[in-house]
């Protein structure tokens, strides 16, 4: 047991301190150790660029200022990214797409021709799709349409994916007008005219959307819309099929070549739209602009065929390329083609159930 002096010999040599410097002491220890560990596990909404930091100071105040995540934009940004992400592809895609329609149509073809169209839509979905990876570069409601059936992309996703598609498109046709304003004044004959294919020779109004050619019959313009399709999304799988030869981190170039091998070889009698945003959009655009109701009505009112057609055909190029060729996770790979989940006394019964080879190799091992 200790003795009095030498309780008196410990007490002197350790003071002690006031309670308000132990709790300051403490306090700065906890954001010390929270600063680190926010350091260490960055929310979803934090930054992989450069950070900001404009603190002249060290360690806590400095570990602090070095995240972004709590900023408003990043967080803003990371709730509407895919929207955003399919706007900008859209956007980029009629920027050139457009774009070169523009400056063959109104240079009297003085400053490209036809393939120079095939070449600067390719162009365009193949920057397109590198610029909104980020959403998986659909840039087209019909093969959005084609992923929820086929590779199970969220329905809920679909409308968002088809609405910043649209709008992308719309915004980008009035980029292309308003830049090529002066030249179509001179081309149609005045800054307050401006006419449709079919009502003039000096038509300037496809160069934001499709026209049929004359001698096209309602079923024609539908055919030749849904066979290009078709090809688009068949070849689109090809492409995304690693168990295929598959394009892997070239499937943007190979999306280049399927557009322009569709320009060239199918795109002389309806323009080959094969995409509601890119032609909706720009034609609502030019409707805007005063063009009229001739944008509507042209073609025997063709306009609703880009709308209607390119599902059809990218749902039918889907379902041919896993039947024939997929074998990977896909409706068509379950019973009945998959019809099973519409007839009421199947659903349940096959709900759950696996046909992928290695389970089922599982299954009979196991018993």
């Amino acid at each position: 047991m200790d003795s009095p002096r030498e309780d008196m010999i410990k007490s002197a040599s350790v003071p002690t301190l006031p309670s308000h410097i132990i709790t300051s002491h403490l306090e700065h220890k906890r954001a010390e150790s929270d600063s680190t560990e926010a350091t260490s596990k960055p929310s979803p909404f934090a930054e992989t660029g450069p950070t900001i930091n404009r603190s002249k100071t060290k360690d806590v105040i400095a570990k602090k200022k070095a995240l972004n995540s709590g900023l408003r934009w990043p967080r803003i940004r990371r709730t509407f990214r895919e929207a955003l992400s399919e706007f900008m592809g859209t956007f980029i895609l009629i920027m050139f797409g457009d774009g070169v329609v523009a400056q063959v149509v109104l240079s009297g073809g003085k400053n490209g021709a036809y393939q120079s169209i095939s070449w600067g839509w390719g162009i365009g979905v193949m920057l397109g799709v590198y610029a909104s990876g980020i959403s998986g570069a659909h840039i087209n409601p019909a093969v959005t349409f084609a992923n929820c059936l086929f590779r199970k992309f969220p329905w809920k996703k679909f409308p968002i994916y088809a609405s910043a598609q649209v709008l992308g498109a719309f915004c980008a046709s009035g980029v292309v007008y308003a830049n090529y304003k002066s030249a179509i004044d001179v081309y149609e004959g005045g800054p307050n005219i401006r006419t449709v294919p079919g009502f003039s020779k000096t038509a300037s109004a496809g160069i934001f959307c499709t026209y049929p050619a004359a001698f096209m019959t309602k079923t024609g313009q539908f055919f030749s819309e849904f066979i290009a399709s078709t090809l688009l999304m068949f070849c689109i799988y090809a492409l995304k099929d690693d168990n295929n030869i598959g394009a892997g981190a070239l499937t943007p170039l190979g999306l280049f070549f399927i557009i322009f091998g569709i320009g060239a070889c199918f795109g002389w009698e309806t323009g080959y739209a094969i995409n509601l945003a890119r032609d909706f959009g720009p034609r609502l655009m030019s409707y805007f602009l005063g063009y009229g109701h001739e944008v509507w009505s042209a073609g025997n009112y063709y306009f609703w065929v880009p709308m209607i057609s390119p599902f059809f055909g990218c749902a039918f190029g889907g379902f041919l390329y896993d039947l024939l060729l997929f074998t990977g996770e896909s409706p068509i790979n379950t019973p009945y083609l998959g019809l099973y989940r519409f007839i009421p006394g199947m659903r349940h019964a096959y709900d759950g159930m696996s046909w992928r080879e290695e389970d089922m190799k599982e299954e009979d091992s196991a018993v």
